[in-house]
């Protein structure tokens, strides 16, 4: 793991949404698609946060009646831990588990922006071990 990076190891695609769609409407995403996470994105790309299927349901806990209609701004993580292309993969696996967390956002700098390119998960780096060489 120490010689590979993170997009070596990346399996699958990123799932993007705006600040302002409905996290009903995340949620049926997530359902429709078998996905764990959006990455929030602003209107040229740059991220701007995270929102996880613990987000909708801590939306739909705490506000039962209207859930659906909230803006996924006021559940999504707008501290999002990211790593860059170049990160090896062992890194990677060493902030999932200092964090805590199931995955982090891969990410590329342009300027004082970050513009989001994968998500790197705890199974994508179990996929990657079983699966290597």
């Amino acid at each position: 793991m120490k010689t590979v990076n993170v997009l070596a190891a990346k399996r699958l695609g990123i799932s993007r949404c705006a600040c302002d769609t409905p996290i009903g409407d995340i949620a049926r995403r997530m359902n429709g698609e078998d996905i764990s996470c959006l990455v929030v994105t602003d209107d040229e790309g740059y991220l701007e946060g995270i929102v996880t299927r613990t987000d909708v349901v801590r939306a739909a806990l705490e506000q039962p009646d209207q859930w659906e209609e909230t803006s996924c701004c006021d559940w999504m993580t707008s501290d999002v831990i990211t790593v860059f292309p170049t990160t090896a993969l062992s890194s990677a696996a060493q902030i999932l588990q200092a964090k805590h967390i199931h995955r982090v956002v891969v990410v590329e700098q342009e300027g004082s922006k970050l513009r989001p390119i994968a998500i790197l998960s705890d199974g994508d780096i179990i996929y990657h071990l079983i699966n290597r060489g």
